[in-house]
């Protein structure tokens, strides 16, 4: 049966419609608390009944409800008024027919036909009353089950019947209209959740997880199918319920100096409220403003210290060329030559130590070009002479970096991963020999280097990437904060952790995949 058949029966009639054909409904029964009253041109009306009268009970009230009357069935009452209309003529008929001077037989032949006459005409004037509206009934029968391809027959204005079809053609219409605007607007809204970058978790009042989107996947590191049904607790992401809206939270999954600004917010699904929670990382941004403030500084200081130490220098040398005095004892004249050479040296040491740190606020924006990443990593292990460096083998690839910053962030990386492992050996401990290993791999969109030691690890992971924080005797703590600037510079990001699987640590510097 076509959708546009009008609701006729036939089968391929939904269950609902033929249940709604044949089922003999009675007469429907209020709801508690309410009254119902029929009117004089039949609709039912429903009117709410005050639960107390006058402080009263409404029990004890007498009820001035009507008596309810036993009332036929539509069908029944059709054709008894079918019936009744035609019993006049049939009765008139009848007189005629048994008046006359025909015979018995033919008096007896036309009483039947008389009959069977009304019969058909009964049963065709039911019909064309009541099959309309028992199509009527599947349409709306359809609708209510959320099914809109059905549409009614005989819509046509100047007709009471056609009228009804039209306004419920109308109706399905509108319905269609909404239930499409409604998928499309939730697809939509599905589309963008997946879209947005940063995770999203939805919670019943259980605080159990019924929503999460791509973002929220990669943050837990599950697929969506583990992650729903379980609670908050067991993903680790209480803090989130007890801290405030709009505040910084850490958690277990992200970096260790990762932070996450906190927005929550609520809503109602089938009635039920639920909790919605939207996390950023603002750690990049954090770190741009740590640096920001940082570089502000430099320039402040260098600027004043050097202003200062380039006379010192000066006047250090100075005095220094004249000595020894000859009016001077001896030990005297060494007591101020060893004095100079320690303000000279040290003012030295002082204004290198300035500039290194002008370096790192003054880092110029990369100039991307392709680079081959294999040459790149076999050059910047070719620069280390204290250590083999051994290159584990990868993919071909070819990255849109700047060679030269890239170059220098590996050497560092590389310099402090030799430094440990050497350390490690020179210690005394039992252990492997010194090792370092470079690697590189790709996953999506994404190429990750990878630099691994077997040295004594970090201690404090959290402090790594602080400026000017190093635990080396002679380092300046600019190291590690200048190379996670040039990852971000690229768009990328530097992960510095304890290996899991031995002793050592290990790099992993995220680049973005655009090849040409």
């Amino acid at each position: 049966m076509e959708s546009s058949s009008g609701g006729e029966p036939g089968p391929s009639t939904p269950r609902h419609a033929r249940a709604a054909r044949f089922e003999d409904r009675g007469p429907s029964l209020p709801s508690r608390g309410t009254a119902a009253f029929e009117d004089d041109s039949g609709l039912i009306r429903l009117s709410v009944a005050n639960p107390t009268l006058d402080g009263q009970p409404h029990s004890a009230k007498k009820s001035s409800r009507p008596r309810s009357r036993l009332k036929l069935l539509y069908e029944k009452r059709v054709t008894l008024f079918a019936i009744l209309a035609a019993l006049p003529g049939i009765g008139f008929g009848t007189t005629l027919i048994w008046t006359s001077t025909w015979s018995q037989d033919a008096k007896i032949s036309l009483t039947v036909l008389e009959l069977l006459l009304w019969l058909v005409l009964t049963l065709a004037l039911l019909d064309q009353i009541v099959h309309p509206l028992q199509t009527l009934t599947n349409v709306v029968g359809a609708l209510r089950e959320e099914d809109y391809s059905f549409r009614a027959r005989g819509a046509a204005p100047n007709d009471a019947m056609g009228e009804l079809a039209l306004e419920i053609n109308a109706l399905a219409d509108i319905l269609t209209e909404q239930r499409l605007q409604t998928i499309e607007a939730t697809a939509l809204l599905r589309r963008v959740v997946e879209e947005i970058d940063a995770p999203l978790f939805a919670f019943d009042p259980d605080h159990v997880l019924r929503l999460v989107n791509a973002a929220g996947e990669r943050l837990l590191q599950q697929h969506a199918a583990r992650l729903l049904g379980k609670t908050a607790g067991e993903l680790e992401l209480n803090a989130c319920f007890e801290a405030a809206n709009e505040t910084l939270v850490a958690l277990p999954y992200s970096a260790p100096n990762a932070r996450w600004m906190l927005r929550k917010s609520s809503f109602r699904q089938s009635g039920v409220p639920h909790s919605l929670i939207v996390l950023s990382d603002v750690s990049r941004a954090l770190r741009e403003e740590e640096r920001s403030a940082w570089q502000r500084l430099i320039r402040v200081l260098g600027h004043e210290l050097n202003n200062s130490l380039a006379p010192i220098i000066s006047i250090a040398g100075s005095l220094s060329s004249r000595l020894p005095l000859p009016e001077l004892p001896e030990a005297q004249n060494a007591d101020f030559q060893r004095g100079l050479g320690i303000i000279e040296s040290r003012t030295a040491a002082l204004h290198r130590f300035l500039q290194s740190y002008r370096r790192l606020a003054q880092m110029p924006s990369p100039t991307l070009q392709p680079v081959e990443v294999r040459p790149l990593m076999e050059r910047v292990a070719a620069l280390e002479m204290r250590l083999p460096v051994e290159i584990a083998p990868g993919p071909d690839l070819v990255l849109m970096l700047d060679p030269d910053l890239i170059e220098q962030m590996l050497i560092n990386l590389v310099r402090n991963a030799v430094d440990a492992s050497l350390e490690q050996a020179q210690s005394g401990k039992p252990g492997d020999a010194p090792t370092v290993r470079m690697r590189w791999e790709q996953t999506n969109n994404k190429v990750t280097l990878i630099v691994e030691d077997n040295g004594i690890g970090l201690l404090n992971p959290s402090n790594a990437f602080v400026p000017f924080y190093t635990t080396k005797p002679g380092g300046s703590g600019i190291g590690l904060v200048l190379s996670q600037q040039i990852a971000e510079a690229h768009g990328g990001s530097i992960e510095l952790a304890n290996r899991p699987d031995a002793r050592g640590c290990r790099v992993k510097v995220r680049l973005p995949y655009r090849h040409e």
